[in-house]
């Protein structure tokens, strides 16, 4: 019986320690912070250029947490445009629409989202989501963070919008894959 619960024990840390096995918890800065409205962590607002029009402001970076979690702030000013669908395969994924109407597909499942709505994403599964309304803001949780962040910092570098080819390259760079075109809304 002792053999059966230490494997249990053992096997159920094991993908604790694989989001990041060089650092534990305990490294961590033992201080809190505060980001303003608007402002971002490291970056300042970054704003995109070629999937959409955003604004995004990281407001709790994988720098903080040793990559177990990022949380970013989207100011949506592209009605009618949204990501490719696409595929984290290490990261999941909430959205929670603070202002404004979205859709999402995740899978074959589409849904509406308002204000005070939130949307889980699990990883692997590929997704989309799309603006509905003529402005919005979104807070969106990565766990484990990812490199979301770098993606936005690339993208936001980018002195033209990128052809369907270079944007795909860049998703893969940071650890995402295109797996299809936008979604439509019905």
């Amino acid at each position: 019986m002792q053999r059966r619960m230490f494997m249990l024990n053992t096997l159920a840390a094991v993908p604790l320690m694989a989001s990041n096995p060089d650092v534990s918890p305990a490294d961590r800065e033992k201080k809190g912070f505060k980001v303003a409205a608007g402002e971002g962590r490291y970056h300042g607002p970054i704003h995109l250029q070629g999937v959409n029009a955003n604004v995004l402001a990281v407001k709790v970076s994988g720098k903080d947490t040793n990559g177990d979690l990022a949380i970013f702030e989207q100011t949506s000013l592209s009605p009618g445009r949204g990501t490719p669908m696409h595929v984290h395969p290490y990261q999941d994924e909430v959205f929670t629409v603070i202002d404004g109407e979205y859709a999402f597909q995740i899978g074959d499942d589409k849904y509406r989202l308002k204000s005070g709505e939130t949307i889980f994403l699990p990883r692997q599964v590929p997704h989309s989501w799309i603006q509905l309304s003529e402005r919005g803001k979104m807070m969106v949780t990565m766990q484990p963070a990812g490199k979301l962040e770098d993606f936005f910092v690339a993208v936001a570098a980018l002195k033209t919008p990128p052809t369907p080819a270079e944007l795909a390259a860049i998703f893969a760079q940071n650890d995402m894959k295109v797996v299809g075109p936008p979604m439509t809304v019905d």
